[in-house]
């Protein structure tokens, strides 16, 4: 009876296995991509590379209105910009 119990929970262990394998691997089957000069680059990619030039004018826009030395932390205010613009030029762009 033990040796079932054992047979049968490895049954389910091979199942979830499998099924999160696969899902993992289907998931990666339709990357977006963008033809760039004759080279595919990721989306992600363009979309951090436009997160970084939106960010830079940002920060200008602050170095001379004079906010930018009154940021408690830049580098994590920065940052945080640019994942938000990152992820707002991707789901502008792609949605």
């Amino acid at each position: 009876m033990h040796s079932h119990r054992l047979i049968h929970g490895h049954g389910y262990l091979r199942a979830a296995l499998t099924s999160t394998l696969s899902m993992s691997m289907a998931a990666c089957s339709a990357s977006p991509s963008r033809n760039i000069l004759g080279s595919y680059f990721p989306t992600w990619m363009v979309c951090a590379l436009l997160g970084i030039v939106f960010v830079i004018v940002i920060r200008g826009v602050l170095v001379k209105t004079g906010v930018d030395a009154s940021l408690p932390v830049p580098v994590i205010v920065y940052l945080c910009m640019w994942t938000a613009a990152t992820l707002a030029i991707w789901l502008v762009w792609l949605a």
